[in-house]
């Protein structure tokens, strides 16, 4: 089963082709912005253009403008393949390539991403195996340090909620595309819809 994993959800621009436990190719680049126009040309760099049995696209929480990049090309694909779409959490991807590098030794870590209007994306996971121990949350700093007790917290949000709670081991990182084979299948298989992490900015007209 060769897989091609689309990650466009913050400000890194990352696609990969894993096929087992090895990963064939990937691309990886903190673009900030830009996604649109880099997604596709990594995809066809990548061995037989990227062409995959499945695609797994990272759903979000992030950027609206990168979630919705990564979903509309995966969903495209899908359908151009006949080929299956899943999605999976930016914040569970960051939790799972820290539980394997810096936070191995730590029984639970907490993982902050920069959000909207101020404010940090927050979640809590267990390590050994990975998994969710509480909701996703979007909070200004000083609640989010309220809400992640955990000593390292890993994301682009970590330092400022290390810097509002005063204590505490920031590891800044951003999900990257080949990093989704270290996901449990649990956290690998979400239906591939935005999670957005907080309400529209918008609102309909009554």
């Amino acid at each position: 089963m060769r897989i091609l994993v689309i990650d466009t959800a913050t400000a890194a621009c990352s696609v990969a082709l894993i096929e087992g436990h090895a990963i064939v190719a990937e691309f990886h680049e903190v673009v900030g912005r830009g996604h649109a126009e880099r997604l596709m040309p990594m995809i066809a760099a990548l061995p037989r253009g990227g062409r995959a049995d499945e695609i797994l696209v990272d759903c979000g929480p992030g950027s609206f403008t990168g979630v919705r990049i990564g979903l509309a090309a995966a969903r495209a694909l899908g359908l151009g393949w006949g080929v299956t779409v899943l999605g999976y959490s930016s914040m569970a991807a960051i939790a799972a390539a820290a539980s394997r590098d810096d936070g191995a030794s730590e029984t639970a870590i907490g993982v902050a991403l920069i959000g909207g209007h101020g404010e940090l994306f927050v979640q809590r996971f267990a390590t050994r195996p990975v998994a969710t121990l509480s909701a996703l949350e979007s909070l200004p700093p000083d609640r989010a340090a309220a809400a992640i007790a955990e000593p390292q917290v890993f994301g682009s949000g970590a330092a400022q909620l290390i810097a509002a709670r005063g204590t505490g081991v920031a590891h800044e990182r951003l999900p990257r595309a080949a990093d989704a084979m270290l996901l449990p299948p649990l956290l690998a298989r979400l239906a591939p819809s935005p999670i957005y992490g907080r309400e529209a900015d918008a609102t309909p007209a009554a």
